[in-house]
């Protein structure tokens, strides 16, 4: 019987993911990622990486990587367990895990994927990783926007609407 919950063991702890890769069918898909307030432009990007191969493993930045990026001091606004479980919940994915570094380059170089992306934002000679991809055989893209939507743009239509937001 279902509880409905089954879609929170697509998490997996930075130490577990050697194993669940090894299960995972290929070509792998690796992105990564903030993902705070999942919008329409973060389905469609990953259902868009997704189509690339035929597993995707997204890599969350942990709460502290996030506030290293300069988003702002009240970001993220969701807690890294509640983005991974909105992550999870999406049919696209298969396994989500998270980082604390400032980069996901420890856990693409064990993950080892066949393709390696991020959004259109993301010049392929910038996206790191890239190179490592590239010399075991894998490819690097950079998928263009169809809906350019933005995490720090929605936040500031919400706080123009009520100043007294954080």
């Amino acid at each position: 019987m279902s509880t409905g919950l089954e879609f929170e063991l697509k998490i997996a702890a930075p130490d577990q993911l050697p194993a669940r890769v090894g299960s995972l069918v290929r070509p792998l898909v690796f992105t990564n990622g903030c993902f705070d307030i999942l919008h329409r432009g973060h389905v469609t990007y990953l259902s868009q990486a997704r189509a690339l191969g035929a597993a995707l493993l997204v890599a969350l930045n942990s709460d502290a990587s996030v506030r290293r990026l300069g988003k702002g001091s009240d970001r993220p606004v969701n807690t890294l367990a509640d983005r991974m479980a909105v992550i999870a919940a999406l049919e696209s994915v298969d396994v989500v895990t998270w980082f604390e570094a400032d980069t996901p380059l420890e856990l693409i170089l064990q993950a080892r994927p066949e393709v390696l992306v991020k959004g259109g934002d993301w010049p392929v000679e910038r996206i790191v990783g890239g190179m490592e991809v590239m010399s075991w055989g894998g490819r690097v893209s950079s998928i263009p926007f169809i809906h350019n939507r933005s995490t720090t743009a929605t936040l500031g239509r919400i706080r123009a609407q009520d100043p007294h937001l954080p």
